[in-house]
């Protein structure tokens, strides 16, 4: 079982920065990819960030240039930098994680979500 575990999120001013981490847990042979997605209430989740085992990265529109990913293979976490905050980063961001089982196939797995609020 795979289990993922996110941190980081709360409270800060418009303008502001918050980083979030996931990590990994439980038995699996390796990470595909992690990523962050996110959702405001009353709308669709969203991609927010995937990075891939190989570190390639890729960036909703929004977000470009103000946040970045990355993932420490070692550690089995994967970061969110997000600077310059927005009101409309307002959210429940959750992690998500591709990654290869112990045995043929593929696996996604879920986060429980952690809040991002953006206000002054």
């Amino acid at each position: 079982q795979v289990q993922l575990v996110e941190s980081g999120g709360g409270l800060v001013q418009p303008g502001g920065s918050l980083r979030l981490s996931c990590k990994a847990s439980g038995s699996f042979f390796s990470i595909n990819s992690m990523g962050w997605y996110r959702q405001a209430p009353g709308k669709e989740r969203e991609l927010v960030s995937v990075i891939s085992g190989s570190s390639s990265t890729n960036y909703a529109d929004s977000v470009k240039g103000r946040f970045t990913i990355s993932m420490d293979n070692s550690k089995n976490t994967v970061y969110l930098q997000m600077n310059s905050l927005k009101p409309e980063d307002t959210a429940v961001y959750l992690c998500n994680a591709d990654v290869k089982p112990n045995f043929p196939g593929s696996l996604e797995v879920w986060g429980q979500g952690t809040l991002v609020t953006v206000s002054s």
